[in-house]
């Protein structure tokens, strides 16, 4: 891994657009070496609904990571999330022509590249294809078949697709702010990245990412991930809700959420009162801290009934002794982890992005709220990897004679690449004007 490489992550959130650029330093730790943020007013839970201001907010956040980073963006990882995404469990299979011979990288590759063809609900495409356990000859339990003997190649996939239209109007709003989208990730699997551990993904862990407009779930187990989802619901809908029982404006209620917000409302004192400027003409409002705390859990208890749906649904609700792991924007109330601990009955802790952090230029960037953002820079460190994982598996297990130097491995995959990436432009291209 070069030391001056560098990774650029975009999150498109619903209250804020994001961009982080980092680098590995020799110690494997990510330096954030310049972060912009704008507001985001385009976007509403997750999807994009206005082109124009998207891609203006996109340029200023561009602009100020780039200017504090003193480097040009032309290609950024980008997050997606929404209601439209869907996940399900797909089993596959293949049958090796020479079942004498080892299991190969490539046999592993068609096995998933099999997967990526198959039919989905119309409107959708799909984002992720992410392999389970694999089975090997009726031998079940196996994470890795490289290097087994076998006829038959079986897998448990865990697919994730989102609405084409969805993934069209991201990638439209990335182009026209004149860069290159070189992934796209679910965003809970990028926040996975940066705020969990290897034991809790191997104990079982629920990660909750509140976001403004969407709370976003991952659950792992075995160190795999098991179930993904996306609740309509997040930090934006709270303060809607403040705004409708206080009888405030809206910037006013998300004053009163970030100040003086809590996730128990018996925890607040019942004689504490704020005072909030009147309208025009108008004395200023006093505002029970006791009731507003109560607008909160009202709400919060909606939400948490859903995760714990989610994870009842996934069917590793008893098996999740990491208990759950808080970040996003909304993961700041206070109380909120003993709220979780309270409704669910499992340990909760809040997760900041600090473990895989090293120096910053940025302070901001160690609070839950860039937990998405930090994760696409790792996520992209992830892809590196990986990749350079598979050409020594591939020179490896090749022989003698079929042996391929690594350059020519590079060369192969560097055109395939830009293959696709020209595939994905024309497939965009195209569903951006139908009359094309």
């Amino acid at each position: 891994m070069e030391n001056d490489k560098l990774i650029v992550g975009l999150d498109i959130g619903t209250t804020k657009i994001c961009v982080i650029i980092g680098r590995k330093n020799t110690f494997g730790k990510l330096e954030v070496l310049g972060m912009g943020r704008a507001i985001s007013d385009g976007v509403k839970r997750g999807v994009v609904t206005n082109i124009d201001k998207t891609v203006h907010a996109i340029e200023k956040a561009v602009e100020e990571a780039s200017n504090m980073a003193d480097v040009d963006i032309a290609e950024v990882i980008v997050g997606i999330a929404g209601q439209h995404i869907q996940s399900k469990i797909v089993h596959g299979s293949i049958m090796r022509s020479q079942n004498d011979e080892e299991v190969t990288v490539e046999d592993v590759r068609r096995l998933s590249d099999d997967m990526e063809n198959i039919v989905v609900p119309p409107g959708n495409s799909i984002i992720h294809v992410m392999p389970q356990d694999y089975t090997v000859d009726y031998e079940g339990g196996i994470k890795d078949p490289v290097g087994m003997a076998g006829a038959r190649l079986e897998a448990d996939f865990h697919i994730i697709t989102a609405q084409t239209g969805a993934i069209s109007n991201i990638n439209k709003c990335v182009r026209k702010a004149n860069l290159t989208s070189e992934q796209l990730i679910l965003e809970p699997l990028a926040s996975s990245l940066s705020v969990l551990s290897d034991e809790e993904k191997e104990a079982g862990v629920c990660l909750v990412d509140i976001g403004g407009g969407t709370t976003d779930i991952a659950i792992f187990y075995e160190n795999i991930i098991r179930h993904t989802a996306v609740i309509p619901l997040g930090g934006n809908i709270i303060t809607s809700d403040i705004k409708e029982g206080c009888m405030v404006m809206q910037k006013q209620a998300e004053l009163l959420k970030t100040r003086f917000g809590k996730a128990i409302a018996e925890e607040a004192n019942p004689n504490e009162i704020v005072s909030i400027p009147g309208l025009r003409n108008r004395p200023p409002k006093e505002i029970s801290i006791r009731n507003l705390a109560s607008i909160i859990q009202a709400r919060m208890e909606e939400i948490i009934e859903i995760v714990q749906n989610e994870m009842i649904q996934s069917g590793h609700y008893k098996k999740l002794a990491g208990g759950i792991v808080l970040t996003g924007g909304g993961s700041q109330l206070q109380f909120i982890s003993q709220l979780f601990e309270y409704m669910t009955g499992l340990d909760t802790r809040i997760g900041h992005p600090n473990e895989h952090l090293g120096k910053s230029v940025v302070e901001d960037v160690k609070s839950p709220m860039y937990a998405t953002s930090v994760g696409l820079v790792l996520a992209g460190f992830k892809a590196l990897d990986d990749r350079e994982e598979g050409y020594r598996k591939r020179v490896a297990n090749a022989g003698p004679s079929q042996r391929e130097t690594r350059k020519e491995i590079i060369s192969r995959d560097i055109f395939s690449s830009i293959g696709a990436k020209l595939k994905k432009l024309i497939n965009d291209d195209i569903g951006d004007d139908q009359n094309y």
